[in-house]
């Protein structure tokens, strides 16, 4: 009896140095056991020929298959379960002459999501259809009016590459993103020469979506202290509106979600913390933090601003989230509690305001196992 009772002592003591040097411990199984469910959700939902929901539009099949391959549970040194290579199998099979894997439109959305799973999926055998992905992306980029001069405000952007009348901070950030994480794929010379984007005229594009005047050439940016750092939807347009600042100027508001995007971008184009764009975006969101809104939008758009804001946060190396009073706050157990919490009993997610497709319940659990994974794989050892 007196054995059982020490080795009880010990094993609880035990969890307790564990949970002290861990804070995360409780958290890390909660996670995991909503990433599993959460899949096991999505793999109900795959059609008879391998894609998830719309076939029109691969990303969603595209964000299930990143969703799958990133759970802690499945074993990458091993074939992949057949639902899994199924999904690929298709995803790849959409791929056009041009590079692009996109049936329905919207080709730039469609061929970054897919080049982001094709390179989570970690499988060799996918790199010649990501190099030719890659250049679908590059040729989207825009160059209008003087050739290599940023003399357009669409320049440097990126659009949903399809009959564009502009770019966007979504799409330039989607496809710098599939960029970003791709590169691997071509710096060893092993399919030749590639194409690259033209960084120096992305970052003058990403500078001219963000309200900070001493980096945006352009009339509208405004350093009041509501909107200041922040970032919006494209160089001429906010889809959170204006606001009427001092002197009687009208500023496009920055909201959330483009904000996480924003800065996101910024990291993959290689700016350092010191940089007055990454810090000025910083300085925004911290003021602005909130888990019940997408800040400056309401619920619209919330679960894709989760997740951008789990891949920004940990991409920005930020464990703790200064805010505008001072106080630090430990954003991985605040986001993910707010997830957990909103899971629903089938395993899935869904935003009950359905603008940017969000009542879609595949796109939204994708979204949020994506979250949740991304916040797991960035808790320190």
């Amino acid at each position: 009896m007196k054995t059982t009772i020490a080795a009880f002592i010990l094993t609880a003591g035990m969890a307790a140095a564990q949970a002290k040097s861990n804070p995360y411990v409780s958290l890390q199984q909660e996670v995991r056991q909503a990433i599993a469910r959460g899949n096991a959700w999505l793999k109900t939902q795959q059609k008879p020929d391998g894609n998830w929901d719309d076939g029109g539009l691969p990303a969603f099949t595209a964000l299930a298959l990143n969703a799958a391959v990133r759970d802690p549970e499945l074993d990458k040194t091993k074939p992949f379960p057949e639902h899994i290579e199924k999904g690929f199998n298709w995803l790849l099979a959409q791929q056009k002459e041009d590079g692009g894997i996109y049936n329905r439109g919207l080709t730039v959305y469609n061929t970054a999501t897919s080049v982001t799973a094709l390179m989570a999926a970690g499988r060799d055998e996918y790199h010649p259809a990501v190099v030719k992905a890659r250049k679908h992306l590059i040729d989207k980029q825009w160059d209008v009016g003087t050739p290599g001069e940023t003399d357009d405000v669409n320049d440097g952007g990126i659009g949903y590459g399809s009959s564009d009348a502009h770019t966007d901070l979504s799409n330039t950030y989607l496809a710098i993103e599939a960029l970003a994480l791709s590169k691997q794929v071509v710096e060893d010379g092993k399919f030749g020469t590639q194409p690259d984007l033209d960084w120096q005229a992305a970052l003058t594009f990403l500078s001219r979506c963000q309200n900070l005047e001493e980096t945006n050439d352009q009339e509208w940016a405004s350093n009041d202290p509501k909107n200041k750092g922040g970032f919006i939807y494209n160089s001429i347009d906010s889809k959170a509106g204006t606001d009427v600042v001092e002197g009687g100027k009208t500023a496009l508001r920055s909201y959330g979600s483009m904000s996480y995007a924003g800065l996101l971008s910024l990291i993959y184009a290689k700016l350092g913390p010191d940089d007055p764009r990454v810090s000025a975006v910083k300085d925004w969101l911290g003021k602005n933090y909130t888990l019940e809104e997408n800040p400056g939008m309401g619920a619209q758009g919330l679960y894709y601003y989760y997740q951008v804001m789990s891949k920004c946060l940990s991409a920005a190396g930020i464990d703790k989230l200064k805010l505008e009073d001072g106080k630090e706050i430990d954003w991985r157990a605040q986001l993910g509690e707010k997830l957990l919490s909103t899971q629903r009993e089938d395993g899935s997610w869904v935003n009950a305001n359905g603008r940017w497709m969000e009542s879609n319940p595949v796109l939204v659990t994708s979204y949020t196992v994506l979250a949740l994974q991304q916040l797991l794989d960035s808790i320190p050892e």
